[in-house]
């Protein structure tokens, strides 16, 4: 009896950014916000040893990035992008269990963010995902005809500290 060995289609792959991917990241950024960050904002970060992931398809399409900032024991997320045609397929959640994962990993007690006050979407994802809010942080971001937007703080425990 033959029995064809079938696998498992390969799912989407993770790795951190490296300067060659900036190009590509760039692209996702600029079709994703109306206020993106530079080439340099990304330089910055991997000159500062920030955490990078980036998500692709077994293709190699981009699916999406995350950059976060080690902090003594706290990881704050800078910049978490899914691209816009791949939105809404989980894969900001999988970009968060990364991010909590190498939180935990590497003994941070907590994860933070700011959110656009105006980006329901992300709010939700981040509340389904453990984040609590905290605060606001008026005129955080640059907003239409020089205006500004007010930014959530939101906070993720991964260990008891008295914060809650």
């Amino acid at each position: 009896m033959n029995a064809l060995l079938k696998t498992a289609p390969a799912g989407p792959l993770h790795r951190p950014i490296t300067l060659m991917d900036l190009d590509a990241v760039l692209a996702v950024e600029q079709r994703a916000y109306a206020f993106p960050w530079t080439r340099g904002n990304f330089v910055d970060s991997l000159a500062a040893g920030y955490w990078t992931v980036l998500r692709t398809a077994p293709t190699g399409e981009l699916l999406g990035y995350a950059v976060a900032m080690p902090a003594l024991d706290e990881l704050h997320l800078l910049n978490l992008t899914v691209a816009p045609a791949h939105g809404g397929q989980g894969h900001g959640s999988a970009l968060l269990d990364r991010i909590r994962s190498h939180a935990l990993a590497s003994g941070a007690r907590s994860v933070w963010l700011e959110v656009r006050t105006s980006n329901a979407s992300a709010q939700r994802l981040y509340d389904r995902r453990g984040f609590v809010r905290v605060g606001v942080r008026p005129g955080y971001y640059p907003a239409p005809d020089g205006q500004r937007e007010d930014a959530l703080v939101m906070r993720l425990a991964l260990a008891a500290d008295g914060l809650d």
